[in-house]
């Protein structure tokens, strides 16, 4: 088991101190609550009032977004020719609630529509070229693109000799030349003002479909019934929580606790969802079932559910997809278990600064998931690879502070396609350059990682004597989210703190035990694999903690609990003797 590295965020600077003094005043509450809040760029109360309390009204006009009063006018002029609209979307949560968004809307105002997912395995990622066909035979003469595109020069190029025409929606980095679409909406373009660069796919498309209300005096209510759908997608793709998709966040949550579409709903039940949602019952309950709907017969599949409005239906299907995503975590557990032995049993693998692997037979749906677990273990840039059609296809994931994007870039040469972004990328190559990719990619890692990106890290926002912690103290950090990149669950540390009675083991892995420190109250503390410090623990030896707070519910009875990211242990010299 690696050690981790705690780090702290920076001492308080005078003007800062002076900062969270007065917000104690404006807003009363505790200096720790303060703190957090300067920590956050919040200096005063009315950026305290926007942030506890976002509005709509914060989210940027649409129109600063390069290209969108042309992706409006050919919108607008298709549906008013009546043409034949292709909507297309990537086969991942993003895209397929990109979709199901816009599909579900515009087809209230334009009944001549359709939508289009690539095969997971037969098309792959992007544009295919059997969906120009497929839009050729059957009269398509506008294709909106949704979290894809981007890229697809060749692809969009041939569409128009074709007589169909494209509008982008994406928000992946564009390559060195922009595909010839009417409109090419990406916040990322080097020549886009948009004030916000970190949206979703979905986000993207979301305000496309608001800067079409806005052009027909469409009230924007009916488009924000549709946020259910955007915040699924934050959070499953894993952009920061900030900015405009903080406003998005935090309504699309609200609707989701109030009137969920009837296709999450079922998936809501189905995972057991009950309490109230946030980002992380997104990311770990609803989004994994989205994509296993996709893997039953194909990601299609992943819409209708999501456009489904009969709960009869809908309940059926979430079964169907309940049964699907017990499967694809044997697979991933399978998956993880091979490609750690080949880690352990390789020497060049154990002391390398990356991890490429590459196995024939392995499922392709859930590469990205093993990349992840593999990272849990060898805290190091890993791409996972597994044959398909004759090539080698992969997925990669990357450490805090690495670009694995850029990592992968520099070795174009070697690949037939690849995109994605700083932490999670896809790419294919030919079987033939597997050896050279695998010595190129670690070169390039090695040259640039630093040595404590190698390092898993626990960012503790601050230290917390434990008697600071209160139900009122708890009310107002919660109230801080939605969590996420960019705006983390606060993590404290307490120093110093004493059992209050016997650790116990639960399940082998894992520890719960009560602590207290000096004259706070008593508090249960949970670590999720960390029994290993049973030992020291139950030896009396003084420990730190650091941990996130959470409101445990048992009997209808709510206590405040610590949920533990790491102990240390104070090994304390023994004593000489004479």
């Amino acid at each position: 088991m690696i050690e981790k590295r705690w780090t702290h965020k920076p001492s308080f600077a005078e003007e800062q101190q002076q900062l969270a003094f007065g917000l104690t005043q404006s807003l009363n509450i505790s200096l720790p609550l303060a703190m957090l809040l300067v920590q956050r760029g919040i200096y005063d109360f009315e950026q305290s009032r926007q942030f506890f309390r976002p509005e709509i009204g914060h989210l940027h006009d649409p129109y600063l977004m390069k290209d969108m009063d042309k992706a409006v006018k050919r919108l607008s002029d298709a549906i008013l020719a009546g043409e034949k609209i292709l909507v297309y979307g990537d086969y991942d949560v993003d895209g397929t609630t990109s979709v199901a968004l816009f599909y579900g809307f515009i087809k209230k105002y334009h009944a001549n529509l359709d939508y289009y997912i690539p095969d997971r395995y037969e098309e792959g990622y992007g544009v295919s070229w059997q969906s120009l066909d497929y839009a050729e035979q059957n009269g398509f003469t506008l294709i909106v693109t949704l979290d894809c595109g981007i890229k697809s020069v060749d692809k969009v190029a041939a569409a128009k000799e074709r007589g169909i025409d494209f509008i982008i929606c994406d928000h992946h980095r564009p390559g060195n030349e922009l595909p010839p679409a009417v409109a090419a909406l990406d916040p990322k373009r080097e020549d886009c003002a948009y004030p916000y660069k970190e949206l979703t796919g979905c986000g993207v498309g979301f305000k496309l479909l608001q800067a079409f209300c806005q052009e027909h005096n469409i009230d924007e209510l009916a488009l924000f019934e549709y946020l259910d759908l955007v915040v699924v997608s934050i959070a499953s793709d894993i952009v920061p929580i900030t900015g405009e998709n903080r406003v998005l966040a935090y309504y699309g949550l609200k609707q989701l606790n109030a009137s969920p579409r009837t296709g999450i709903k079922a998936l809501m039940q189905i995972a057991g969802l009950n309490g109230v949602l946030d980002i992380t019952n997104c990311v770990f309950g609803i989004g994994p079932r989205i994509n296993a709907a996709g893997r039953i017969k194909h990601a299609r599949e992943a819409v209708k559910l999501l456009l489904c409005e009969d709960d009869e239906e809908a309940a059926d299907f979430a079964l169907e997809i309940n049964k699907h995503n017990t499967d694809r975590r044997t697979f991933d557990s399978n998956m993880t278990e091979q490609a750690l032995f080949m880690i352990e049993n390789d020497a060049w693998l154990s002391s390398a600064k990356s991890t490429v692997l590459f196995r024939e037979d392995w499922h392709k749906g859930v590469i990205g998931i093993v990349a992840s677990r593999c990272i849990e273990k060898y805290h190091r840039p890993t791409i996972i690879l597994t044959q398909s059609h004759g090539k080698a296809a992969g997925s990669a994931r990357s450490v805090p502070g690495f670009d694995v994007y850029e990592a992968i870039e520099e070795c174009a040469d070697l690949l037939e396609q690849y995109g994605g972004h700083t932490f999670a990328a896809g790419l294919t190559l030919p079987l033939d350059n597997l050896e050279a990719f695998k010595t190129r990619f670690n070169e390039i890692v090695s040259s640039k990682i630093l040595p404590d990106q190698l390092i898993p890290v626990i960012d503790i926002d601050m230290p917390l004597d434990l008697e600071h912690i209160s139900p009122k103290f708890y009310n107002i950090l919660r109230q801080m989210g939605p969590f996420g990149p960019g705006n983390m669950t606060p993590v404290f540390e307490s120093r110093n703190v004493m059992l209050a009675g016997k650790p116990v083991i639960m399940k082998e892995k894992h520890i719960k035990f009560d602590v207290k420190q000096q004259n706070s109250s008593i508090f249960t503390a949970v670590g999720f694999g960390l029994a290993r410090f049973f030992p020291d623990l139950v030896n009396g030896k003084p420990f730190s903690i650091c941990y996130s707070l959470e409101e445990n519910t048992f009997r209808d009875k709510k206590t405040l609990q610590l949920s533990l990211k790491d102990i240390r242990i104070h090994h304390v010299p023994e004593q000489q003797t004479a």
